[in-house]
């Protein structure tokens, strides 16, 4: 013990003797990076970004059906799939930033590889053999892919996942890095999600309005010239950046946490502050690190890192209510562009709305409802509560918000369906039902809006909760548990399907509203399990509320 104390000590003296220079060398350094500066460098290469990732992924369920003669409900199960890599993704690569090399390499290498996935997608829009020939929609005779053909599509798509992957919440840690003000952080995640979402109703609109309209090969090379221009200003902002340097993973940190309290578990609790190892740095003995009552630990580990772990199996029940919306989100765009497909999308006599551009009024009630919510609601909050909107609250509203969007859905899907079947439509997928799909903006809106209070509201708590050491991760939460819904939305559409046949490849023939009326369900059932786990939830960082939330305060 004397020894462990004697190296402890040794250890101390050497770091305040080689440290201060260092130290005031850094902060000289870190005063000449960071701040305002850095901002259009970073928005305008996740401007750039998005816009790309919109402009491959928003259409890419017409796509399937026009240009590989992929069946309908199989084309939305492989959009699911590659909706769910491009969610899953960015946590891989906020673990590996926050771990090995740091925000600016991994952006900049994934910014390579989406600009890799953009190019392939030109080449097999614009070289036939590599798709199959062409052939009417709905039709019985299509030739299907080669397996050539699916395998290179197929490296298409994961080098584009990739690429949107490595960069798009990666790019949201590397911002908030760059001020140290909440305040500050607050205002950059405001126009992180503003950027983001402007950027890909550009996509839905200009990007897939020249896919449909003029040629596959021109809209994917715009994307080719977006992405090119985003991985040149980003790099050319390098000299500004503020750059944290990783600590080693964290994850072994907490590994090793949960082996010690394995292995100790039968030892007697200790509750005197010097039984406890805070490691060598003043922070870590900070009063914010004492330790706390819940799950309690034992030695071996540090107070930070048993805390750390605390932390994460508190916000875990949270997080998790956050997957059946996923699942609903998948399922609920896949099938809003079948629906489109089956309706008369005719602006005047000569204007055809691209049935991928629909999603596009999920994007801007999405975009309104976060511009509703910080300049008008959240202030009017204020005033009348005396008090800010917590992330919770938020996150809560949405839930209910999207309830009613999926009941929407149902009401507008029975309509269609009636029409179909009073004009006898059924089993022919190639005419089109006299009904407007402007109809459809009515659940899509509402969806949004659920959207623009959900995940803002998590990214802002899961930023505020989570330890410092995971901030990159906490950032990517959001983007797991969409990851999680929708790689198994399609396994619940294939179940739903085999068990009830409400989804044929004709869904005239079919009853989405009952799929519909299912997911209003289930989010009833979900936010009764949301509610339950918010109540047992205690904030940890109460002070940082009016923090990065992701709006504005």
């Amino acid at each position: 013990m004397e020894r462990v104390e004697s190296s402890q000590h040794s250890e101390r003296e050497l770091y305040a003797l080689t440290t201060p220079n260092e130290e005031a060398e850094q902060a000289s350094n870190e005063s000449k990076q960071g701040g305002w500066i850095t901002f259009p460098f970073i928005t305008g290469t996740l401007f750039g970004l998005s816009l790309v990732a919109g402009g491959w992924a928003s259409n890419l369920i017409v796509y399937l059906i026009t240009e590989y003669n992929v069946k309908s409900i199989t084309a939305t199960k492989i959009f699911n799939v590659v909706q769910g890599s491009n969610c899953l993704f960015p946590v891989a690569g906020a673990i590996i930033a926050d771990s090995f090399l740091g925000s600016f390499p991994v952006v900049a290498f994934f910014a390579f590889v989406s600009l890799l996935g953009t190019i392939m997608f030109t080449i097999t829009a614009t070289i036939q053999s590599l798709r199959p020939p062409g052939c009417a929609v709905g039709s019985h005779t299509c030739e299907t892919p080669s397996n050539l053909q699916y395998g290179v599509l197929y490296m298409t798509l994961l080098l584009a996942s990739l690429g949107l992957g490595g960069t798009r919440f990666t790019i949201a840690t590397l911002g908030a890095g760059q001020f140290d003000k909440p305040n500050d952080q607050a205002t950059f995640f405001n126009w992180y999600f503003f950027a983001l979402y402007f950027a890909n109703a550009i996509s839905f609109s200009a990007v897939v309005y020249i896919q449909d309209n003029v040629s596959w090969g021109l809209g994917f090379g715009v994307c080719v010239i977006a992405n090119a221009i985003s991985l040149v200003l980003f790099v050319l902002g390098k000299r500004f950046y503020r750059q944290v340097k990783p600590n080693g993973s964290p994850f072994t940190s907490i590994a090793r946490v949960m082996v010690a309290a394995i292995r100790k578990r039968k030892i007697l609790k200790t509750v005197g502050r010097q039984d406890y190892y805070f490691g060598f740095t003043e922070a870590s003995k900070s009063e914010d690190n004492l330790p706390t009552k819940s799950f309690r630990s034992w030695k071996l580990c540090t107070v930070e890192e048993v805390e750390d772990l605390k932390t994460l199996i508190r916000i875990i029940p949270l997080w998790s209510t956050g997957i059946f919306l996923g699942i609903s989100i998948g399922i609920f765009s896949s099938l809003v562009t079948l629906q489109a497909l089956t309706m008369d999308r005719h602006l005047g006599p000569h204007f055809k709305i691209p049935a991928g551009t629909f999603l596009l009024f999920n994007i801007l009630a999405t975009i309104i409802s976060i511009l509703i919510i910080d300049r008008f609601l959240l202030p009017t909050w204020r005033n009348l509560a005396r008090r800010t909107l917590t992330p919770l609250q938020r996150i809560g509203i949405g839930h209910i918000i999207n309830i009613f969007g999926f009941v929407g859905a149902a009401l507008i899907e029975s309509k269609r369906l009636h029409v179909a079947r009073t004009h006898h439509l059924m089993g022919q997928p190639s005419l089109v039902v006299s009904m407007s799909a402007l109809w459809l903006v009515v659940p899509l809106g509402i969806v949004g809006l659920g959207e623009g209070f959900h995940f803002p509201g998590s990214v802002g708590l899961y930023y505020q909760e989570f330890p410092k050491s995971l901030k990159s991760t906490s950032t990517a939460m959001v983007s797991l548990l969409l990851a999680i819904g929708l790689y198994l939305s399609p396994a619940i559409t294939t179940l739903v399907d085999r068990t009830t046949g409400w989804l044929p490849n004709n869904i005239n023939d079919g009853r989405v509203d009952n799929v519909y009326w299912m997911l209003a369900v289930i989010g009833v059932v979900n936010f009764g399990y949301f509610l339950i786990c918010a109540k047992m939830f205690k904030y940890q960082n109460v002070e940082d509320h009016n923090g990065p939330s992701g709006l504005a305060p």
